[in-house]
């Protein structure tokens, strides 16, 4: 089992529910809940061998299995241009997964999920750089720069979303040059008029054929010409715009012309994907699985894979979880709280995505003796690192250590350990902040020692403008836990704070 799946990237996808990596019996176990009730086999040729409940015996081939759970061997791609990285992985068997980006640090981490590939989307784009909806209000200038800087900020292959090329044909040739020059592996061009807008919005329009085709033909030249490989993905609006036979003639033409992947967007039914597949066999198929309520219905790899598809785009689920999460954590900032330990990651896991480590790491080897702190040594936000660089070690070698340490405020009127302190033993008790929801589920229950106050208010800003010293100068001595504070904040939550 272990050499017929991998385990790494199926922890990436189902981190929500399973936190630690899971045995690559579990991963079969996750397969299920994306297949009709099966039995699975597997075999030496790297297949995985699975039976139905009508008893139809099915072949899933690794690669398949590796483009579900985000795994496979990137390795190998990492000094490969990006369009031939591209077009190994068209060639490649199964199924292949590109969740949309739409800045440099969504493209990242789409990389370090164990993605082969992204795409990036006009829509979020549109959506992250202007704030406006995708209705072809973004410039050519603008998506040229963002996926510049998306290409920077990544190792694997990105397909860019070109829009309509926007403009006529010599439009469509200076924009292939410039998402060349820009990085991308491959371009996704289409037919819609200007101004152009998301597929599976409304009043979807096209241009004629004649232009539509004209469009792919342009885009081949500026290859050839700029003796670039990109990859050309040439889609067509005209299934809404038009009807599904308009769009099948025009994907042939695509074909025809040069395009190297072709794409229908808005198909109405799983049947309507079949029909397209089968146009044109020796040219990879796109899907595009708009997650929410769009027009094309959802479905998993599997059945991309078995409908005919080579590879599937996911526009919005970066972008659109990115935007729930942020208005939560308006919401409990908004009520006086900020946002749960568990809903964001620690300092210490931002530094490590972002890059901290790699660049403090990197700095090392251009220090000079006259440095006096260089950057590495900081953690950010006026934390330093209680260590010394080695050659900082060295200078002193014969001085007493140096340790920097800072402290957070203390509550101690008297003097700790002064004859005259009756708070001697403030550190032995302990704060107990509860923060109970109003639909009765508890949200936060945790204890600190009574002196930390200020890790009190970071904890629960809500009680910022509390007298807490007040209050311990009340209940410090007595025996036994006090209920110092009980209230319900704007949000209707219940914040209670005890002296154990």
């Amino acid at each position: 089992m272990a050499s017929v799946v991998s385990t790494h990237g199926c922890c990436e996808v189902y981190r929500h529910r399973h936190p630690t990596t899971p045995s690559p019996v579990s991963n079969i176990i996750l397969l299920r809940h994306l297949l009709p009730p099966i039995t699975t086999h597997t075999n030496s040729s790297r297949q995985l061998l699975y039976t139905t409940t009508t008893g139809e015996r099915r072949r899933l081939n690794f690669r398949t299995i590796l483009a579900c759970s985000g795994g496979g061997d990137r390795n190998s791609s990492a000094a490969e241009a990006p369009a031939k990285a591209l077009r190994r992985i068209l060639e490649s068997p199964g199924v292949h997964q590109g969740p949309a980006c739409f800045d440099a640090l969504s493209a990242k981490l789409v990389e370090r999920a164990g993605f082969d590939f992204c795409f990036t989307t006009g829509f979020g784009v549109s959506a992250a750089r202007l704030g406006l909806p995708d209705t072809g209000l973004i410039s050519y200038g603008e998506m040229v720069d963002q996926g510049l800087q998306i290409t920077q900020a990544v190792s694997i292959p990105v397909i860019g979303d070109g829009d309509n090329g926007y403009g006529n044909a010599m439009n469509v040739k200076r924009t292939i040059k410039g998402y060349i020059k820009a990085g991308f592996a491959g371009i996704i061009l289409e037919d819609q008029v200007s101004p152009k807008a998301c597929g599976h919005t409304r009043g979807r329009k096209v241009v004629s054929r004649e232009e539509a085709v004209m469009r792919i033909k342009a885009a081949v030249d500026a290859r050839k010409e700029s003796g670039s490989d990109i990859v050309i993905v040439a889609r067509t609006d005209s299934r809404q715009a038009v009807s599904l036979d308009e769009s099948l003639w025009r994907s042939r033409a695509f074909a025809d012309a040069g395009a190297d992947v072709l794409f229908i967007d808005a198909l109405a039914s799983k049947e309507e994907m079949k029909a397209f597949c089968e146009i044109s066999p020796l040219v990879p198929k796109m899907a595009n699985m708009l997650e929410g309520g769009g027009k094309t219905p959802i479905l998993n790899p599997f059945e991309l894979e078995e409908v005919g598809y080579k590879i599937v785009a996911y526009p919005l689920s970066l972008m659109g979880v990115s935007i729930r999460a942020m208005q939560d954590a308006l919401t409990a900032i908004r009520g006086g709280r900020i946002p749960p330990p568990g809903s964001m990651p620690s300092f210490e896991e931002l530094q490590e995505i972002l890059g901290f480590n790699v660049y403090y790491e990197e700095e090392k080897r251009y220090a000079t003796s006259s440095s006096s702190q260089p950057s590495w040594q900081r953690a950010g936000s006026g934390a330093y690192i209680q260590r010394r660089a080695q050659d900082d070690t060295e200078q002193r070698s014969s001085e007493d250590p140096l340790v920097e340490v800072i402290t957070p405020e203390v509550y101690n009127d008297f003097g700790a350990g002064g004859s005259r302190d009756p708070f001697s033993g403030i550190w032995s008790r302990k704060l107990r902040v509860k923060i109970t929801g109003r639909d009765g589920y508890e949200k936060l229950d945790i204890r600190i020692p009574a002196g930390f106050l200020e890790g009190i208010t970071n904890i629960v800003p809500a009680l910022g403008g509390v007298n807490i010293k007040a209050l311990l100068d009340d209940a410090a001595l007595e025996v036994g836990g006090k209920l110092l504070i009980d209230f319900n904040d704007s949000m209707g939550d219940r914040i209670q704070v005890f002296l154990e």
